[in-house]
């Protein structure tokens, strides 16, 4: 928000709409740019592209066709891997699990590209990285589940920033239904994140998976949080994430400590000087897209 304060400041035309008071700020409105969409098309040396860097692409002000359109560039540009990331898991299962929508996507992609799209017509797209962000233990429940039931060629989780700690099988909720946890933790189970019913979480048995079943995602990136007013990490909880990361043979990516650690440790504003880490945490893997896609 502080950025896109900034950018509107500086006369940047993409930041020019101001978003809700309530929930947003200057320059931070939702909006679109058609014309931003063809720009992948022209890059020809393989890019891995972060998709929406400062926004959400299932908000629920961006509409299903531009979505489309978004995929549809995906699915013409093979040599790029794109990586996505949420908060609105409920509008991305739904979206990607419909055939409908599958069909708009590659519609799109023969109107770009008629000779990619109809070699390479397959569902999920192989180069699409989809994550979802799970900054503490409720919404790793929420979001995980969702996730899970997303059709994905690689499923991935933003533990970033980590304001708590987290774990992939939480013994004490074994054998628990959600409408009979009452107050347990002060949590609220309705998901207040998502719009449309279709969206809304079912109130199911969160269920302890057995170690042997595995997490069910592909990649996890875990770091601190930056910037004023940072709220502080603990190296313990980055290391229970590696470590059962590394149990369920899941690759971890520690991207930072973030700003209170980062200062305790003497690793910079955001705690990014690996030199500073401790030296079990300098542990920075990737995906293995090769084994999962097929690609080179």
């Amino acid at each position: 928000m502080a950025m896109a304060k900034r950018l509107k400041g500086m006369g940047q035309a993409k930041y020019q709409r101001d978003g809700d008071p309530r929930t947003s700020g200057p320059g931070f409105g939702v909006s679109v740019h058609p014309d931003a969409l063809l720009v992948p098309l022209d890059w020809r040396k393989p890019r891995l592209i972060f998709v929406n860097s400062m926004s959400d692409l299932f908000h629920k002000e961006v509409p299903d066709d531009f979505i489309a359109q978004v995929f549809a560039v995906m699915a013409v540009t093979p040599h790029h891997t794109y990586q996505l990331l949420t908060k609105r898991h409920g509008r991305m299962r739904s979206l990607l699990g419909r055939e409908k929508f599958a069909d708009d996507v590659w519609g799109l992609a023969m109107q770009l590209d008629g000779g990619i799209a109809w070699r390479r017509r397959h569902w999920p797209l192989p180069n699409l990285w989809a994550g979802v962000s799970a900054e503490d233990q409720r919404w790793l429940e929420i979001r995980l589940r969702a996730l899970r039931e997303t059709p994905a060629a690689v499923r991935w989780i933003s533990a970033e920033p980590l304001l708590g700690p987290l774990t992939f099988w939480p013994e004490d909720h074994a054998g628990h239904e959600r409408d009979d946890c009452g107050e347990f933790g002060g949590w609220t189970w309705t998901c207040l994140d998502c719009s449309g019913p279709e969206a809304e979480e079912p109130r199911v048995p969160w269920r302890t998976y057995d170690r042997s079943e595995g997490i069910g995602i592909d990649w996890l990136v875990a770091g601190g949080e930056s910037g004023p007013g940072a709220r502080p990490c603990d190296l313990a909880w980055l290391r229970s994430l590696r470590d059962e990361c590394a149990e369920a043979n899941v690759p971890y990516f520690c991207k930072q400590l973030g700003a209170v650690l980062g200062k305790e440790l003497g690793a910079g504003g955001k705690g990014q000087d690996m030199s500073a880490w401790p030296a079990d945490l300098r542990v920075r893997q990737f995906p293995r897209v090769a084994e999962m896609t097929g690609a080179a």
